[in-house]
């Protein structure tokens, strides 16, 4: 008895061991590229509650030669969505506000779409708000966020039948919190989050420009040297930013983990998003939740200008992270995936792979499958192409073959239909339905070739104005294409090239040009990855 009590203690003694054995060697070498002369990152970790790392890498500021610490403040981007869901639940569960809410109640000034857009659709990303910082480029004057959403008279879609991730939702959000509480955001974040849970070194900024104790300065790698890169501007997403440390964010995981913030915050904070038709997806509010091994890991990243962090954790296991960098050098969700590994392992599941690579011989069949195709009713762009020998929508997932003209998406993209799993069945090389899950079927048609002559550009020449944006578009021929100038610049964008008749494209922008019944061009449609069909009208045609 006494060999059998003494071999479990001493088993249990080296569980306890390998349990707490130190993982700051391999996560060194994880962040090894991280110089004392560079940007780097700081990287805080716990388990059950109990810090296991709390590290920091790299410079804090080139010009002074100051270091990171764990006690550098950073801007964290996007990770402030979960505080900003927090504080709306918190007013939700006080009966001020009601997730089922018109946002229209708490902000009048927002334009009637034609469809209710409630707090929750907000929440959740699935409002069809435009996105701002879509916007933002083309504004003229330099409106505020606010101002620019609320000019807007159009939708991306209507409410709840897709997801599409819009910082405009966030700084309505932002807005409601003040309208509804009485306080500025920062004031109640402070007073009803930051302090009652302990975040000492958290806090909510209204001015960017105002001093930060001990701020780690961002920057962006300009050839060989390193350049300044931070947003000292008052018109991101509801006038300012959060500041935080690693540690401190791992305060509020554990925080969530404990239900700290009561039930009600915590549970609705992590429940996932539904559609109109039903379907569930990876975002809950301000947190995404994805499958992890055999468990789930609950997690959002963020970046502002030169400021790249991630935050997330296994609820399961116990684990926390939070990875803060100030450059782009390395990407932080990426290094947080590598520190879990070194605690988790979990191997990917098939559809987080790549795609397989496609037998030289299936090569050109796939091959006359490329191009460009549109949506036969909306004009919504889907390009296909090889990638590495592999088949995919590009900017989109993977498509692995089931016949010659069949294929099936791999892999999940958030930011593609809405994570939907689809088939497409080409019709010939110049046509495919799409299938989604739900059974919906879209047809899409390759581009038509259009080499525009001299005479047909010069019909697009002229002045176009958008009151949604308060721009202008001054469009000129060019060798091939269109010329475009911005608000009267004195410098002209590079060409936009045709790619179908009456259409042009620059990188991810598409101009849509519309003409009247007598063939004249009266308006064009602009659109980007984040906004849909803004129009823009010729002025010559504008009513007086």
């Amino acid at each position: 008895m006494f060999r059998l009590v003494s071999f479990v203690v001493a088993v249990l003694l080296l569980g306890a061991h390998a349990y707490a054995q130190d993982k700051t060697g391999e996560i060194d070498k994880i962040f090894v590229w991280a110089k004392p002369d560079a940007p780097g990152c700081a990287v805080a970790v716990s388990q059950h509650g109990k810090p296991v790392v709390n590290r920091a890498y790299g410079s804090a500021d080139l010009e002074r030669d100051v270091p990171l610490s764990t006690g550098s403040i950073f801007d964290a981007g996007s990770l402030r969505k979960q505080f900003v869901a927090a504080a709306i639940l918190l007013l939700v569960e006080e009966k001020r506000l009601s997730l089922s809410d018109d946002v229209r109640k708490h902000i009048p000034e927002l334009p009637d779409y034609g469809h209710k857009i409630t707090i929750d659709h907000l929440l959740t990303h699935t409002s069809g708000l435009r996105d701002w910082t879509g916007l933002l480029p083309l504004a003229g004057g330099d409106p505020d966020a606010l101002t620019l959403i609320l000019r807007q008279r159009g939708l991306n879609f209507a409410p709840g039948d897709e997801w599409s991730y819009s910082n405009s939702g966030y700084v309505l959000l932002t807005e409601i919190v003040a309208r509804t509480s009485g306080m500025r955001f920062s004031e109640f974040t402070r007073k009803r989050l930051f302090e009652p849970l302990g975040m000492k070194t958290t806090r909510y900024a209204d001015d960017l420009k105002e001093i930060i104790k001990n701020r780690a300065l961002a920057y962006e790698k300009a050839g060989t040297s390193w350049k300044m890169d931070m947003l000292l501007d008052n018109d991101r997403g509801g006038g300012g930013a959060l500041f935080t440390t690693a540690g401190d964010l791992l305060i509020w995981n554990d925080a969530l983990t404990n239900g700290r913030l009561g039930a009600f915050v915590s549970d609705k904070l992590q429940e996932q998003a539904r559609l109109n038709n039903g379907r569930k997806l990876s975002y809950a509010r301000g947190l995404i939740v994805d499958a992890y091994g055999d468990g789930r890991m609950v997690w959002h990243s963020g970046g502002a200008a030169g400021y790249h962090s991630w935050l997330g954790r296994l609820p399961a296991q116990g684990l926390s992270i939070a990875v803060m960098c100030n450059s782009d050098a390395m990407a932080a969700t990426a290094l947080a995936r590598r520190v879990a590994e070194q605690f988790v392992p979990a191997a990917p599941a098939n559809e987080d792979r790549p795609p397989p690579s496609l037998p030289a011989e299936a090569l050109a069949g796939v091959n006359s499958k490329t191009g460009l195709f549109f949506d036969e009713q909306t004009g919504e762009p889907m390009r296909l192409a090889l990638d590495r020998g592999r088949f995919r929508v590009a900017g989109g997932p993977g498509l692995v073959a089931l016949t010659n003209d069949s294929f099936r998406r791999w892999g999940a993209s958030v930011q593609f239909m809405s994570q939907d799993a689809f088939e497409l069945h080409f019709l010939s090389t110049d046509a495919f339905e799409l299938k989604s899950m739900e059974g919906k079927v879209t047809r899409y048609r390759r581009a038509q070739p259009y080499a525009p002559t001299a005479a047909d550009l010069q019909a697009f020449a002229g002045r176009y104005e958008s009151d949604e944006l308060g721009a202008v578009f001054e469009m000129s021929p060019g060798k091939d294409g269109l010329k475009g100038r911005a608000n009267d610049s004195p410098a002209a964008l590079p060409e936009f090239k045709p790619i179908a008749p009456d259409t042009f494209q620059l990188a991810g922008v598409i101009l849509r040009f519309r003409r009247d019944k007598a063939g004249k061009v009266v308006s064009l449609d602009y659109s980007n990855p984040l906004v849909r069909n803004v129009t823009f009208t010729r002025q010559s045609e504008r009513p007086h």
